[in-house]
């Protein structure tokens, strides 16, 4: 699955890097987010319940941020295991570009399923992903602007 899109967030770069190398800003607004420990600067370890379509699935898996340059890019990889619902990894690489007082975030994502999630279909694998993206940007967008994501 590829996926890449641009969102405009109302904050300057800086509190938006902040934000994405922050793990109880990104918990909050990581849809399904039970746990995140950051390990290191550039690791974290993840629980994220997701549901997509009749599979429901508890993922545990581990994040590498890597070739950052703050506070302009980062790539973002990682794997997660579901148990019987099968696995995801994969990796974004996530672009901060400033627009007046905004900030404009561009992100490519390449990821790859198996198991019983990849039995579903790539319609509902892509429709359920940029459902889960577009609910991430708005509780960040909401959490930078002083809302409660």
């Amino acid at each position: 699955m590829d996926m890449s899109g641009e969102e405009r967030i109302a904050a300057p770069r800086d509190a938006v890097w902040a934000a994405l190398n922050d793990p109880e800003v990104l918990k909050a607004c990581i849809p399904g987010c039970q746990s995140l420990t950051m390990k290191s600067p550039t690791e974290l370890e993840a629980t994220v319940k997701i549901k997509i379509g009749p599979v429901s699935a508890t993922f545990s898996g581990e994040v590498t941020l890597s070739n950052l340059s703050p506070p302009e890019s980062y790539t973002i990889s990682g794997e997660g295991k579901g148990g019987i619902a099968g696995f995801a990894k994969g990796g974004a690489d996530v672009r901060l570009t400033e627009d007046g007082d905004d900030t404009i975030l561009a992100y490519d994502v390449k990821a790859q399923i198996g198991g019983k999630l990849a039995q579903l279909g790539s319609r509902l694998i892509d429709s359920s992903s940029k459902k889960l993206a577009a609910q991430f940007f708005s509780d960040l967008g909401a959490r930078l602007n002083g809302g409660v994501a």
